[in-house]
């Protein structure tokens, strides 16, 4: 079972310094709120190939996943994704130039694969507050970068 969420933000920053945000996985954790912490299994630059290791706080508990840029286009797009157990997500960042800085989009997928009747009945029941909150987390994901972006830029 697929769901998609996506957001979007607007910031005075340029490309530029929203891309600069966005890629610099070493201090995502002091410029987004919800990340405690970042492990880098690389030490190359950002691009496809990159892996690292994220921890998030979300519905009060702790969860590490391993993620991995799966396409770059510097100060356009960039797509991470992360597999956990049976599931695939996967995460768009689109930068689109504006006359006044960038219009910032942010898309979230995941896909759970076939479920049984149990756990398609439990998805059924607490998916919207599932949704919600995951919305909520990108919302603030999307503040966070555009505030350190507009720092930069």
């Amino acid at each position: 079972m697929e769901q998609r969420i996506t957001v979007t933000r607007s910031t005075v920053a340029p490309p530029s310094a929203v891309w600069a945000v966005l890629t610099d996985l070493d201090a995502a954790a002091d410029v987004l709120r919800g990340v405690t912490a970042v492990e880098r299994l690389d030490d190359g630059e950002y691009r496809v190939g990159t892996r690292w290791r994220e921890t998030r706080v979300m519905f009060g508990k702790s969860a590490t996943e391993e993620l991995q840029v799966t396409e770059s286009v510097p100060e356009q797009r960039t797509v991470v994704t992360a597999e956990s157990g049976r599931a695939h997500y996967r995460t768009v960042f689109e930068l689109t130039p504006t006359s006044t800085g960038t219009d910032l989009a942010m898309e979230f997928s995941g896909d759970s694969g076939p479920l049984g009747a149990a756990a398609q009945l439990l998805m059924t029941l607490t998916g919207p507050l599932v949704k919600r909150a995951t919305a909520k987390s990108m919302r603030q994901d999307l503040e966070d970068i555009a505030a350190a972006a507009e720092r930069l830029g």
